[in-house]
């Protein structure tokens, strides 16, 4: 079959390490199944394992993806919960040991996907097989985000960090069909005007003075965002925290912290319960991710490119080859 694969590492060139070609059927463990992909979206995960981030080198060569949707062996509609764990008080995302698909176990970026039968979630029939693929990482990241972490009812104001990312443009549109008030940021004066599109209710350049302090800030960028972050927040305020592609280490600046008494969470991926949940809320509410863009699998070394240079506003997903 066909698939993407990560056959080597290199921090500097990591489309040096990206390989397009026939690999093996999947190998189907006890209480596995196999998913025919009808389409699979594109993460930051993705160029971080070309990068040699979060992989181990004795599990090169590895297919790449994290999402998908397809049809089960039964035909029926599917989307794949990606965390590769067992639940821990119902959460399989606190298992230590979890992983994600191509991490440990190969990914979505082929024809084909092994995966434990119970990752598999019904997929509602109003979504694309491509809106459904967006689901797993980037926008289960979010809803849980927004709807456990941010502690914060509808009506409450948001700041979104980094406007134009898979995570944060699932974020507005969540949020703004979820009844809070958002406000995000971006570099970009097309991207702000296209998160006002989108459902944003104020945009901002990074670092500007907000008309007033908001209830939480949703942090993907890390420590370029960050003071920003703190001294957007008003008191009793919550950052929620789910990655850090600027840096992962910056000033903590702990008198802001307790003497306002702000709160840093961290949050990854979802349930499986959760993302059953994120693709009723789309099927009733009529939210569809924006998707950036859709390329035939074996050009995904163009959507690759697109990505590392942050020409994306949405998500890019790609489409296998038709397969029987």
């Amino acid at each position: 079959m066909f698939a993407v694969t990560c056959t080597r590492t290199d921090r500097d060139d990591p489309a040096s390490g990206l390989t397009l070609g026939e690999v093996p059927e999947p190998k189907v463990p006890e209480g596995w199944t196999t998913v025919r992909v009808r389409a699979t979206a594109l993460n930051h995960h993705d160029l971080w394992t070309l990068r040699g981030v979060g992989i181990r080198q004795d599990r090169l060569p590895i297919i790449l993806g994290c999402d998908a949707s397809g049809l089960d062996e039964d035909g029926n509609e599917v989307i794949v919960h990606s965390v590769i764990g067992t639940p821990v008080e119902g959460d399989e995302t606190l298992d230590p040991k979890r992983s994600l698909l191509s991490e440990q176990y190969d990914g979505t970026f082929a024809e084909r996907v092994a995966v434990p039968r119970r990752n598999l979630v019904p997929k509602p029939a109003e979504l694309s097989f491509e809106e459904a693929a967006c689901l797993p990482t980037a926008w289960l990241t979010a809803y849980r985000m927004l709807f456990e972490k941010s502690g914060l009812q509808p009506g409450s104001t948001v700041l979104v960090q980094g406007a134009g990312g898979g995570v944060a443009t699932a974020l507005i549109a969540l949020g703004r069909a979820g009844g809070y008030r958002m406000w995000a940021t971006s570099r970009s004066a097309e991207k702000r005007a296209r998160a006002l599109d989108l459902g944003a209710d104020q945009v901002f350049e990074p670092g500007a003075r907000l008309p007033e302090r908001v209830g939480a800030v949703m942090e993907t960028v890390g420590q370029a965002t960050w003071d920003h972050s703190l001294k957007s927040l008003r008191p009793g305020g919550r950052i929620v925290v789910s990655g850090a592609t600027s840096g992962a280490v910056p000033p903590a600046d702990l008198n802001r912290v307790f003497f306002l008494q702000l709160s840093v969470v961290g949050s990854t991926m979802g349930t499986r319960d959760q993302l059953g949940r994120l693709a009723t809320f789309l099927a009733q509410t009529g939210v569809r991710p924006l998707v950036d863009r859709v390329l035939p699998l074996d050009q995904a070394a163009e959507g690759f490119a697109a990505l590392e240079r942050g020409d994306v506003f949405g998500k890019i997903v790609f489409t296998p080859p038709a397969s029987g």
